[in-house]
């Protein structure tokens, strides 16, 4: 089938577009609101609303293909592209990008992909939020001229010779890290609670303590109040750096501590995601190869999971192949394309590292739904509920669209 027509229509996601810069230098929280002036190109606010844009492929028999472009909550920030606004970006997509595209036949995904991710516009790359939009759009339209879903078109396509199962979902909490945590257990989330420990004196504490009472806490949190005794969830939490900031990225002291929150968590499995944050992709990369290195000497069975100075298709594979950390964080929007996303968890497989299909709660509930494909087909080790931080929404959505995508392959 062949593209006749590109449509856009502006959205919101399900979060909001913050401020990095300002937030770094001292933006306060008013309930929701951060006060001060923005100091990041493009922003109006320090936190302002997400948004996104619906990219419709219509294509020759009347059928509607469509994905959508967004961005991750802290944009402009980390050498990222600027701010995505829809009213920047649509006439571009209905202009010159539409012009490219029309007449192409849609029944192979992967060299179209290819294609419009390595597109450039007046000798620059599309915006990431673009590609991945646009690429999921085309994804979509593979599977409706095929007739198949999503998943199988990238298992064909791939040839992943992976069997189409669920994938673990992967909760996050945000700042209410105790209300959403109780979502989660009354929803068995499988991997949970994320918890946003960014912060060392408020949050990590001192010694610490705050993040080792907070796991015994959730611990317990399970242990009475799971319905099912066969609910055992791996703790996933997210520390951005603090454990490092705290122990001066002293691998020794580090490995010991976590040894610690290893202990208060048992009898359930542990990940720590960006231990540590040492200011360069090469650096951050021998820091998180040297921390796994001492945690297994010890027999700490401590996961993991890299995230910061890890945001390209190139990052992966380069922390994937060198052992930095057990598992990586593959975050979607920062890929650009989703064939990017598809390579980074099957080069993790490849080597034997795990591979979280990750990305932002400042998504959409369509580029969520194309995700769980892509996790479903690749085999990832663990696929993150986006969009927002309701926890209920994004494991709703994350959760019905693996149940459908099963139950049509099966039907087949």
């Amino acid at each position: 089938m062949k593209i006749v027509d590109i449509i856009c229509s502006a959205g919101k996601t399900g979060f909001y577009f913050d401020d990095q810069k300002a937030i770094k230098q001292g933006a306060k929280h008013d309930g929701m609101f951060y006060l001060g002036e923005p100091k990041t190109e493009g922003f109006t606010a320090v936190r302002q609303a997400g948004e996104s844009i619906s990219v419709m492929i219509v294509l020759d028999d009347g059928q509607v293909a469509f994905g959508d472009c967004a961005a991750v909550q802290y944009s402009g920030a980390g050498g990222r592209d600027p701010l995505f606004l829809a009213e920047d970006f649509i006439p571009l997509i209905e202009g010159d990008i539409k012009e490219r595209l029309l007449g192409k036949e849609t029944v192979n995904f992967k060299e179209l992909a290819e294609e419009v991710d390595h597109m450039e516009i007046d000798g620059k790359r599309l915006h990431t939020a673009i590609r991945y939009g646009l690429t999921q759009a085309l994804l979509d339209a593979a599977a409706k001229a095929r007739k198949i879903t999503m998943a199988e078109v990238i298992k064909e396509e791939y040839n992943t010779e992976i069997d189409l199962n669920r994938v673990p979902i992967f909760t996050q909490s945000g700042d209410d890290r105790y209300t959403n945590a109780d979502k989660m257990i009354i929803k068995e989330a499988d991997v949970l609670p994320h918890g946003l420990f960014n912060n060392v004196e408020e949050k990590l504490g001192l010694k610490g303590e705050k993040l080792k009472e907070y796991v015994e806490w959730l611990r317990d949190r399970i242990l009475n109040f799971r319905v099912n005794e066969d609910y055992n969830p791996v703790f996933h939490i997210d520390v951005y750096g603090t454990i490092g900031e705290l122990l001066n990225n002293d691998i020794e002291k580090m490995t010991e501590y976590l040894g610690e929150l290893e202990e208060a968590a048992k009898p359930f499995k542990l990940r720590i995601e960006g231990p540590m944050d040492v200011g360069s992709r090469e650096a951050q990369m021998e820091a998180l190869r040297d921390l796994r290195l001492s945690l297994e000497q010890k027999g700490i069975t401590v996961e993991l999971v890299a995230d910061e100075w890890c945001n390209t298709l190139e990052d992966v594979k380069y922390f994937a192949e060198n052992k930095a950390g057990h598992m990586i964080q593959v975050k979607t929007p920062d890929l650009g394309g989703i064939n990017n996303s598809i390579e980074a968890i099957l080069f993790c497989n490849e080597i034997g590292i795990g591979a979280y299909l990750g990305g932002t709660c400042n998504e959409t509930s369509r580029s969520a739904e194309i995700c769980a494909n892509i996790a479903m087909a690749c085999g990832a080790t663990q696929v993150l509920a986006k969009p927002g931080m309701g926890v209920d929404e994004g494991i709703m959505i994350v959760n019905n669209e693996m149940n459908r995508v099963l139950a049509l392959a099966n039907r087949r």
